[in-house]
């Protein structure tokens, strides 16, 4: 028997080929991971703001000896003239403000406040970048070997984080750095102090990183697709680099960019120490500590330092912000 056609004037059922008609024919797009988290990271105008002036200050550390010679500036020049004798402070007020020296002069010596930022700009990025490398190459490495082996292999690595992490870090900073400020290993002078501080720092802060690869890969080490490379017959180092690390890029990404202000933080603390960077060279760190004795009087040669620190640090804790939630969106 046929049914009886319903002529109630419901609305009928959208047949899939009507949907496909109305598409106009246009091709549906997939989304990788990286482009779901980048849409997710530019809806966040805060850690965009963050991002974009790192860049800039990458920008002006990379070209700050050109930037120094197109404006005329040394950073070890002294100008005398704009000196008071009786007071040792720059002449006219307002730190010595002029269209030659934009943002003053220091006390005492004379020398262009701009100029020594720009010089410690790319210092202060250098020792960061180069610590953060270097104890994210180890954590990243023991982390996740402790964490896929396990048994006895996890124990020795987790004793060895539990010992790294009762060093007093800072003393122990400040007595290798003292100690090897006359030259060794071949080097001397600012290449000396540079890599100095890239090794102190960076070698004594790997099991923050380590800890957090570690607790990655208890979890990750479990998944389907490690099963499957065991049952494919891969081996441990196979699957470490090739299987579990390109999956803790995130994690490792997020903390280098909160560990780089750290490290910025750390290198200015021991040039204010006087055992970081040593003078003539310039350093944030090392204006602040020059610029204790006249802050009283002429505020401006320490605000300046200052605020290229707070800047710097901020600028890169609000890209970390963002990157970690546009990476892991639970984390909100």
């Amino acid at each position: 028997m046929t049914a009886p056609i319903d002529t109630t004037g419901a609305q009928a059922e959208v047949q899939p080929e009507a949907v496909l008609a109305g598409a106009k024919g246009q091709q549906i797009e997939g989304r990788s991971l990286g482009r779901i988290a980048w849409n997710r990271f530019k809806r966040d105008k805060v850690a965009v703001a963050g991002g974009v002036i790192v860049i800039l200050l990458i920008l002006v550390a990379a070209l700050a000896r050109p930037i120094q010679s197109l404006l005329g500036l040394d950073p070890n020049a002294f100008h005398q003239d704009l000196i008071d004798a009786s007071t040792s402070l720059p002449k006219g007020g307002m730190g010595g403000m002029s269209a030659d020296h934009p943002l003053g002069v220091e006390p005492k010596f004379g020398r262009d406040i701009l100029a020594r930022i720009l010089e410690g700009s790319w210092v202060s990025l250098v020792v960061a970048f180069g610590a953060t490398v270097l104890s994210n190459v180890i954590g990243a490495i023991l982390g996740v070997v402790a964490g896929y082996y396990g048994g006895r292999v996890d124990a020795v690595i987790s004793r060895l984080m539990d010992t790294f992490l009762a060093f007093p870090l800072l003393l122990f900073a400040i007595s290798i750095s003292a100690t090897l400020q006359g030259g060794a290993f071949g080097l001397d002078g600012l290449p000396l102090h540079i890599c100095v501080l890239i090794f102190v720092i960076g070698f004594f802060n790997w099991p923050y990183l380590g800890r957090i690869v570690r607790g990655q890969t208890l979890a990750l080490r479990e998944r389907e697709f490690v099963d499957a490379s065991r049952g494919m017959g891969a081996r441990g180092p196979y699957i470490l680099f090739r299987e579990l690390l390109p999956n803790l890029v995130g994690p490792i990404i997020v903390y280098s960019t909160l560990l780089i202000p750290t490290n910025i933080i750390f290198e200015a603390s021991l040039s204010f120490l006087g055992v970081g960077i040593q003078p003539p060279q310039a350093s944030w760190g090392g204006m602040l500590n020059q610029a204790v004795d006249y802050f009283q009087v002429d505020p401006q040669y320490m605000i300046v330092p200052g605020l290229a620190i707070f800047v710097t640090v901020l600028a890169f804790n609000l890209l970390g912000d963002g990157l970690r939630d546009a990476l892991d969106p639970r984390s909100r």
